[in-house]
């Protein structure tokens, strides 16, 4: 098991979206977190205090969690010298980066030296079966998105908790390295064979009682042509009873992608439900959240309203505002 608290490292994050893996373990498990280290250059903050090693071990973290998400999951030797200090002071480190830890000569030798552990979050554990596509008993929420990091993993997390405040039964299941160090398991699923992604879904989502709630951590984007199959096998192997539409408004490309525009989501709700329909005939998209965080409250009020009023759904940003109108919209499936 992974010690808790955390340092959550930001590295040299160039902005703060890379940093979205220690955002989402400060903003969904904060006693979790103790602090921050940034290295210089870093330009995200998650809003934590800076600590440096020994400042984070005297406050009682254990484990250093790589909380950057950069594009190809790398260890910069920039890194490894910060991640070898830690190790020699008395930290476990934990990653889900492609990059693995295990794969990093110096690091092992540093962990085995000093009797630390590493974890790298995004290695499966099991070996997945290939999807059958059987209908499964109880129900089943996937967030999907007009791009990658909109938002998806956060109405996941804000609708599971907003059922279990009103007593219904529900459970949040992480696909990718936040969702997985946030709640301690789930799928890594963008680690998983192509052959097996389905299956594997379907495998984190078993049979369960008639009005129990899945809510699956949603991943890529199916018009992101980087990351679009692990969306897809999301879809097929989750067999979503809802789908909610994850979008934010205020980019002007697809990530990483700048000669890619994003669709609408008119576009991905004309694109989205035929293809949940092969496995489940009865999905429907049954609202909307929209990550407004570089909007004022105002601004995000009326582009919220403006998108209620123009797809006849009901429309909301679950971190500002809850996810009860989206918990409502299930009612009935």
């Amino acid at each position: 098991m992974i010690q808790t608290p955390y340092l959550l490292f930001l590295g040299d994050a160039p902005d703060q979206l890379a940093a979205k893996v220690a955002q989402g373990i400060k903003d969904w498990r904060p006693d979790n977190a103790v602090g921050q280290f940034r290295m210089p250059g870093c330009l995200a903050d998650a809003g934590l205090k800076d600590m440096t090693l020994a400042e984070a071990k005297a406050a009682g973290a254990k484990t250093l969690v790589i909380g950057v998400a950069n594009r190809g999951g790398v260890i910069s030797d920039a890194w490894k010298a910060v991640l070898v200090e830690a190790l020699q002071q008395g930290f476990d480190i934990a990653s889900g980066l492609h990059n693995l830890l295990r794969d990093e000569n110096e690091l092992m030798a540093a962990a085995r030296v000093n009797g630390r552990t590493l974890f790298d979050v995004r290695i499966p554990s099991v070996a997945y079966p290939i999807a059958n596509g059987k209908k499964r008993t109880g129900k089943r929420c996937l967030a999907v998105g007009t791009d990658c990091s909109v938002g998806k993993m956060y109405t996941g997390l804000a609708m599971d908790a907003e059922m279990q405040k009103r007593g219904m039964k529900s459970t949040f299941r992480p696909t990718g390295q936040t969702g997985i160090l946030i709640t301690g398991g789930g799928v890594p699923l963008d680690a998983v064979i192509a052959d097996f992604m389905a299956g594997a879904v379907e495998y984190l989502t078993p049979d369960n009682d008639p009005d129990h709630w899945d809510h699956i951590e949603g991943q890529g984007s199916l018009f992101h042509v980087s990351y679009s199959g692990v969306t897809m096998a999301l879809i097929h192997g989750g067999q979503p009873d809802a789908l909610v539409l994850a979008h934010e408004p205020t980019r002007t490309h697809m990530r990483g992608l700048p000669e890619y525009d994003l669709p609408s989501l008119e576009a991905l709700r004309d694109t989205v439900l035929p293809l949940a329909r092969v496995a489940n005939p009865a999905c429907q998209v049954v609202g909307i959240s929209v990550n407004t965080q570089h909007m004022n409250e105002q601004e995000a009020l009326e582009y919220l309203q403006q998108v209620e009023d123009r797809m006849g759904l009901p429309t909301v940003d679950t971190f500002r505002q809850g996810a009860g109108r989206l918990v409502d919209a299930l009612a009935g499936l």
